[in-house]
């Protein structure tokens, strides 16, 4: 897991031969236009654009996931967001199977620790990293960007 401010991001484009243009995506855009949404960004990358409500902790337990196939650059566009994070080497009690399909794996565990994002701060989250968003109160906007591995 990573967790910076996006004025940061070209120091992580060398991680995936894709983030180069996802991070591009994210300079290039008015964020606080875009719309709820899907974007095609190019082959292997789409944007996912959310606004609502934050959710309570347990709330976002009922879907504390990880992803098989994408990593996940989230972007607090704006709003205050609270994540839960854990290893998934350390998560003991899957909740059912993995979904290929929606490309998840949801756990009954409990994350090791809590963060904060607010408006330009993003956090990326590989297939190794078991993640809840949107806890918060009010509304947050956030664009994900699902990077195909």
């Amino acid at each position: 897991m990573i967790v910076d401010k996006i004025e940061n991001s070209f120091r992580y484009s060398v991680l995936h031969p894709n983030f180069q243009a996802a991070f591009d995506y994210l300079q290039e855009q008015d964020l606080n236009a875009l719309e709820v949404g899907s974007y095609p960004i190019a082959d292997g990358l789409k944007a996912i654009v959310s606004e609502k409500d934050g959710v309570t902790v347990d709330t976002a337990l009922q879907k504390f996931e990880c992803h098989n196939k994408n990593i996940d650059i989230q972007l607090c566009i704006r709003g205050n967001e609270t994540l839960g994070w854990k290893p998934r080497t350390d998560c003991s009690s899957p909740k059912g199977e993995y979904n290929e399909e929606k490309d998840v794996t949801f756990f009954n565990d409990s994350p090791d620790m809590y963060f904060n994002l607010k408006g330009g701060q993003f956090a990326i989250f590989y297939p190794e990293d078991v993640h809840a968003p949107m806890i918060g109160e009010g509304v947050i906007k956030k664009l994900v960007v699902k990077v195909r591995i």
